[in-house]
């Protein structure tokens, strides 16, 4: 915000998070009215609250300078610390995932998901750490402590288990590595163990990305130690494959097979994915019309108001209602960048890419799992999805973006060198 003035110092990028929150809480409210009435039918109310909330939320860390942020970030990153650890031993869960230890409840009642918090304490201090090094990472060995900054929340977050959770820290951190200057070939060979582990469901697969792997190897050259690391690694992974895969609760290996085969599991697992095809196909160019969604008013969808609210909107407003979805949210992404680009300072640079990244990892994993492109992870659509503690931190984001643009207005754009 200006100083002294009401009006948003990036008024664009203010405009569009609350033109994506309005349409949230449209299709919230829609994805209640069905024709036997559930608990569902009430919660667009809630999400208002949540929305008023996180608007204070926001304009209360909007005020801030980046002097303050970069102040906060290790007291807020231990604090998230803390609580993930605590979660192991008094988490809850909720909903599809009542397995796992996501949720802070106290009494039984359920406070929300520290995760969220947790994401933007890990962005701040990744960016605290990547820019105190002055410059970018040229070697495996400079990228460990931005890879423990990042590690040790993300197997508390493994630990509840929270695959989508851990996937957004992923997506942040090599955004963020990027963003920061690091070359893609030590991208890639930083992610090849994780590569590995993914490619190792076919033999003839991991072996191609292996030898692929050892010509990178030989063309970086990186420091001998380091190169043997890697290959060890990475056989490591492709021969633990299988055993990793027999220690997955039952419905994550489920939810990995209904990826590669919905009609695998059509009844449990496959049936959130077919149901939610057929909901998007459905819709055609116009759509059934708001509320009229028969897939959604028939109870079919599962978790239409919160993992599965883009099929809702999809059905009722046809590809047109898409288009206009994801031109919001292209927008939202163009101006977050352009925040990024012109920030003062290298921290303050890293801080907008990470909430993007951040931001697009929800947007890419959220759209992909209801058309069946990605396995079902059970995360949700940034201002759509259901819920207190995703809308909280998205103002929260939004707040910090504001202050960043706000010290960073009228600077040319440019990488963070």
């Amino acid at each position: 915000m200006r100083r002294g003035t009401p009006l948003p110092a990036d008024w664009p990028l203010w405009a569009v998070a609350a033109a994506l929150t309005a349409f949230g809480v449209a299709m919230v409210y829609s994805a209640g009215q069905t024709d036997v009435p559930t608990f569902v039918v009430g919660l667009w109310r809630m999400q208002l609250l949540w929305v008023g909330l996180g608007l204070l939320l926001g304009y209360g860390v909007s005020r801030l300078s980046v002097r303050v942020i970069d102040a906060a970030t290790v007291p807020v990153y231990l604090v998230a610390l803390v609580v993930l650890a605590a979660l192991l031993v008094v988490g809850q869960g909720a909903g599809t995932a009542a397995s796992t230890k996501s949720w802070l409840a106290i009494g039984g009642v359920r406070l929300g998901q520290p995760s969220e918090l947790a994401k933007i304490a890990v962005v701040i201090m990744l960016a605290r750490v990547l820019a105190a090094a002055r410059t970018a990472p040229t070697s495996l060995r400079d990228l460990v402590p931005s890879a423990f900054i990042v590690g040790i929340p993300w197997l508390l977050i493994m630990a509840q288990p929270d695959l989508g959770t851990g996937i957004v820290f992923v997506g942040l951190y090599f955004a963020m590595l990027f963003w920061a200057g690091v070359s893609w070939p030590l991208l890639v060979l930083a992610a090849s163990p994780g590569l590995s582990l993914i490619l190792a469901f076919s033999t003839g697969i991991w072996a191609g990305w292996f030898l692929l792997l050892l010509a990178l190897i030989a063309w970086v050259r990186p420091a001998r130690w380091e190169g043997v690391g890697l290959v060890l690694a990475n056989l490591a992974m492709g021969v633990l494959a299988p055993l990793l895969w027999g220690r997955l609760d039952p419905y994550q290996q489920r939810r990995i097979l209904v990826f590669l085969d919905p009609s695998a599991d059509p009844r449990a697992s496959g049936y959130h994915v077919i149901q939610s095809q057929v909901a998007i196909g459905s819709g055609g160019l116009l759509g059934k019309g708001f509320t009229l969604g028969s897939q959604k008013r028939l109870a079919f969808l599962p978790e239409q108001e919160t993992d599965f609210i883009f099929p809702v909107v999809a059905e009722e407003l046809g590809f047109l209602g898409v288009l206009v979805a994801l031109a919001l949210f292209t927008f939202l992404l163009h101006r977050t960048v352009r925040v990024a680009a012109r920030a003062t300072s290298p921290f303050a640079s890293l801080v907008a890419f990470g909430l993007t990244a951040a931001w697009f990892t929800h947007i890419v994993v959220n759209i992909g799992m209801t058309v069946g492109v990605l396995p079902v992870t059970g995360i949700p659509l940034p201002f759509f999805s259901y819920g207190g503690s995703f809308m909280l931190m998205s103002w929260l984001s939004v707040g910090l973006l504001m202050a960043i643009s706000e010290e960073g207005r009228g600077r040319a754009g440019g990488l963070v060198s």
